[in-house]
């Protein structure tokens, strides 16, 4: 019985850690086709969108009937449902990949946009999230509580750069109206990679959960109610 459980759980993680190699490369490749305006590679991008989906399909029955058969307990029920919650979060990555790509498919870019791109920082906010997505594939496979919980302070900086994008596109938008629809459709992009991180950052709270048992779940959230609360509180004390 515990070989069979061991092989089982052997199964779940390989065909996990596939499919964090897969969207990763669906997202790198996103990112290059967006910088060289590489069509083919953004087609890829697309035609390999169904394969990301059917994996997602198959890590969830999997997992499913893993936990139907064997009835898991302590570690081996936590493993089990963080690599669930895993594999959707990386299903998701995945989707904005594709997105990505399709904005490249359908927007007539030019060169000068990637002027445009540079003054964005867009190649560091791709590099940013493909950083992060890599760190937190490190700190699941050495176990590392560490290396997971760094990934948070790199979301914070994602949103600063996705804001400070936004401002600049407002204002490039507003000397060169005829360039509204791609702002708009950059900006897609930004958000996108934007929520890549907050995906990521889930990715890291279950890689948590699952070492130490450690629940972090929403704790961006209450990271601000605290400050919100300390702020108010300090003017109250001013005052």
């Amino acid at each position: 019985m515990v070989k069979f459980v061991e092989n089982e759980l052997l199964n779940i993680k390989t065909e996990v850690n596939d499919m964090w190699q897969l969207v990763y490369q669906q997202l790198n490749n996103a990112y290059k086709s967006v910088l060289e305006v590489n069509m083919e590679l953004a087609d890829k991008v697309i035609l390999r969108e169904k394969r990301v989906n059917a994996f997602e399909l198959r890590i969830d029955s999997d997992i499913e009937d893993f936990i139907a058969l064997y009835n898991p307990v302590a570690v081996d029920l936590r493993f089990a449902l963080a690599m669930l919650k895993i594999n959707t979060n990386l299903e998701r990555i995945g989707d904005y990949a594709d997105s990505i790509a399709r904005f490249v498919i359908r927007t007539d870019l030019k060169p000068e946009n990637k002027a445009l791109f540079a003054e964005l920082q867009l190649e560091d906010m791709f590099d940013m999230v493909l950083h992060m997505l890599s760190t937190t594939y490190d700190a699941l496979q050495k176990q590392d509580i560490g290396l997971a919980k760094s990934i948070f302070d790199k979301d914070e900086t994602l949103d600063i750069l996705n804001k400070n994008a936004i401002d600049t596109l407002a204002a490039y938008a507003n000397e060169h109206p005829e360039d509204i629809k791609l702002c708009l459709e950059i900006a897609g992009i930004f958000r996108k990679l934007e929520r890549a991180g907050d995906h990521i950052n889930n990715l890291a709270e279950e890689t948590v959960f699952y070492i130490d048992a450690e629940v972090l779940k929403h704790h961006k959230s209450m990271l601000r109610d605290s400050e919100e609360e300390n702020l108010e509180n300090a003017n109250k004390a001013e005052s």
